[in-house]
């Protein structure tokens, strides 16, 4: 069964991100190709569970992962961290076995 961990920080994040939206069932996460390294991280907020969606609770929020996305995502850890005056979600794919020098992109 795949597995999918989100850190107290990004459950926060999550919800901060809902509250100020007003509305929202969670966040969505896919994969699309892209980049010098072949995928990139596509992230959208989730108002309904779709058909190809498969969800993920942790610390009381919800991670909606595309049914495609879910081998290249599986054991992902989604955590969000704020580097000087950077502030982002990082994504800790034990799948990915490459990224690219600017960090928008991975390969499986």
């Amino acid at each position: 069964m795949a597995h999918l961990k989100i850190t107290p920080a990004a459950a926060d994040q999550i919800r901060r991100v809902l509250d100020e939206r007003g509305q929202g069932l969670g966040l969505r996460v896919s994969v699309k190709p892209s980049g010098c390294s072949g995928y990139s991280y596509v992230l959208d907020i989730a108002d309904e569970i779709g058909d190809n969606d498969v969800p993920f609770e942790d610390h009381g929020v919800k991670v909606l992962v595309d049914k495609e996305a879910l081998t290249i995502l599986d054991g992902t850890e989604v955590d969000y961290v704020s580097e000087g005056l950077n502030r982002y979600f990082r994504f800790n794919n034990p799948n990915a076995t490459d990224q690219c020098g600017c960090g928008e992109s991975f390969n499986v």
